[in-house]
């Protein structure tokens, strides 16, 4: 019998028994790799300071390239090639002080044994704090056990009895008291039984979700399995973005100008310039108004419920930014878009709600939003957030924790102080967005509002549901926040009720955030008890977060 010549299989180096290894996963962009490294580096620098007072030494899992200048894991393929190299049963830390794409590091983690540990800056820089976030939603979909922590300087108490508790035992254990589960016999009758009859009329009528190209930046956790999804009678259209170029192809210049003019007409303020490279321009605004209808009509033809662009990779070497466009979609005062053979109006009077970065877990409940609250005759605009950043503020009739709450501009304009009249339209930064577009800017308007976020956990779809109010704050604070984070971007200011930031953190399995409005409390509270109610009979584990008077 011939004998085979066996695979090598890696050789990781050992570790130390007190050693961690650390590594940091990055952007797929590179000019973002290169631009936010500095704030990458300080904060490692702080970090293994820290560890190191605590008599533990912490190991770079991969090395600084001096030809792309930076020190960040930048595709799936390197992440799992220097997973090869870190023992299995390594502690290890996920530092991110950036954006990060969750997949670059997932496989390597999925097979890792050791004790894990994210961990990120709390800054609004650079989204240190919403990629630590994704890819805490990502482990917790994959059933990757996992700690995590925060710090603005890595010497505060909290950091540091964390980080002392990890050493010893290998976890971190936080306060999440705020979350109880749904009691249903708690729930008003009438918005139970309202809950209970949508649910059942979207399992028997069905619902289609229009997925222009999946599992955008990385977000492993905001894809949903058709298995999961089908059973609540939704369905996927997976759409392709080199269609909806296409489709933009067939929209004219007139009836894009007709877009614009409608915007004009409605007080919205477009910051425009003459050099592309870096400025709004008149023609990229056009561009995004043929979008807006290329969309729509795509949705109209797929007999689509909502639908959700990914934009970031692909189409954003290819036109420009879809931000414009998701922020009118999630409006039902927003310019009409006319049937390109019949004339007849699409969606007429109603938000077409969309899904930004093509979160799954933001589309259902984009879904389950709008039904609710248009049968409660209510405004159904809603948009998802980055859950960006927060400090606590005093003043102008404020004590409270406010969260900076941010998304790169679907944000729809009757979320906003002065509606469209107080929105702006300015080009995102050339960093992430090189053939420019404008955003859909504002500043939200003090109001109640209704908190959630729907994920996948062992196996299931939960949903984390909570209460709050937004805040106005005085405009030098706005503009101190904005300048903080990203200026382009529409803002809210959030006070969570009942939820501490560090239990925030601890329990939200996502990067996004939903929002939507209330007229007052006590309705607020109904189209909660509604929504709750919706989603336990559509299958969805439901979790009540902070102060909610119902269920």
């Amino acid at each position: 019998m011939s004998a085979y010549q066996l695979p090598q299989l890696p050789q990781p180096e050992p570790v130390g028994p007190n050693e961690a290894i650390l590594v940091a996963s990055g952007d797929l962009r590179l000019s973002a790799n290169q631009n936010c490294w500095p704030a990458q580096e300080a904060m490692e620098r702080k970090l293994v300071a820290a560890f190191a007072r605590e008599g533990m030494t912490v190991r770079r899992g991969h090395p600084y390239d001096p030809v792309e200048k930076h020190g960040f894991i930048s595709s799936q393929r390197m992440g799992m090639d220097i997973f090869k190299n870190i023992h299995p049963d390594a502690p290890l830390i996920v530092a991110e002080a950036v954006w990060q794409y969750s997949h670059h590091v997932l496989a390597g983690l999925r097979s890792h044994r050791g004790p894990i540990l994210t961990v990120a800056n709390w800054s609004g820089q650079w989204p240190g704090l919403v990629g630590m976030l994704n890819l805490n939603g990502s482990l917790t979909k994959a059933g990757v056990p996992y700690s995590t922590i925060w710090s603005e300087n890595f010497d505060d108490e909290f950091f540091i009895r964390g980080i002392r508790q990890w050493i010893r035992e290998g976890h971190i254990d936080h306060d999440t008291s705020h979350v109880r589960p749904l009691d249903l016999g708690k729930l008003p009758p009438a918005e139970a039984g309202l809950g209970r009859a949508l649910a059942a009329q979207l399992a028997a009528e069905k619902a289609i979700l229009g997925v222009f190209d999946e599992g955008c930046m990385g977000m492993y956790n905001a894809i949903i399995d058709d298995e999961l999804l089908n059973p609540m009678g939704i369905y996927k259209e997976r759409l392709s973005q080199s269609a909806l170029l296409a489709a933009m192809r067939t929209v004219s210049r007139s009836e894009a100008q007709a877009v614009r003019d409608w915007l004009d007409r409605r007080g919205v303020t477009f910051k425009t310039g003459t050099d592309p490279a870096t400025e709004l321009t008149d023609d990229q605004i056009l561009e995004q108004c043929q979008m807006y209808i290329a969309a729509v009509r795509m949705a109209d033809a797929f007999g689509c419920a909502a639908i959700g662009i990914q934009y970031q990779q692909g189409l954003k070497d290819m036109a420009p930014a879809s931000d414009l466009v998701e922020g009118l979609l999630n409006n039902p005062d927003r310019p009409p878009v006319y049937h390109a053979d019949t004339g007849e109006e699409l969606y007429p009077g109603e938000a077409l709600p969309h899904f930004n970065e093509v979160d799954e877990g933001a589309a259902v409940d984009a879904l389950v939003t709008n039904r609710i609250w248009t049968a409660l005759g209510l405004d159904p605009s809603t948009t998802l957030h980055d859950v960006r950043w927060g400090e606590h503020y005093t003043g102008h009739g404020v004590d409270d924790y406010v969260w900076v709450f941010e998304i790169s501009g679907a944000a729809p304009a009757s979320h906003f102080i002065g509606g469209y009249a107080g929105a702006s339209s300015e080009r995102q930064p050339p960093m992430y967005f090189p053939y420019g577009g404008g955003t859909l800017k504002g500043i939200s308007k003090p109001g109640e509002i209704v908190w959630s976020r729907v994920f996948v956990m062992d196996g299931a779809l939960h949903a984390d549901i909570g209460r709050g109010h937004v805040v106005e704050l005085p405009q030098e604070e706005t503009e101190r926040r904005w300048q903080a984070t990203t200026p382009q971007w529409p803002i809210m200011h959030a006070v969570l009720h009942g939820v501490t930031r560090d239990q925030m953190m601890a329990r939200h399995k996502a990067n996004h955030v939903q929002v939507v409005y209330a007229p007052d409390a006590t309705i607020a509270d109904r189209a909660l008890a509604a929504k709750a109610a919706m989603f336990d009979a559509m299958g969805v584990t439901v979790h009540l977060c902070g102060d909610v008077r119902v269920g």
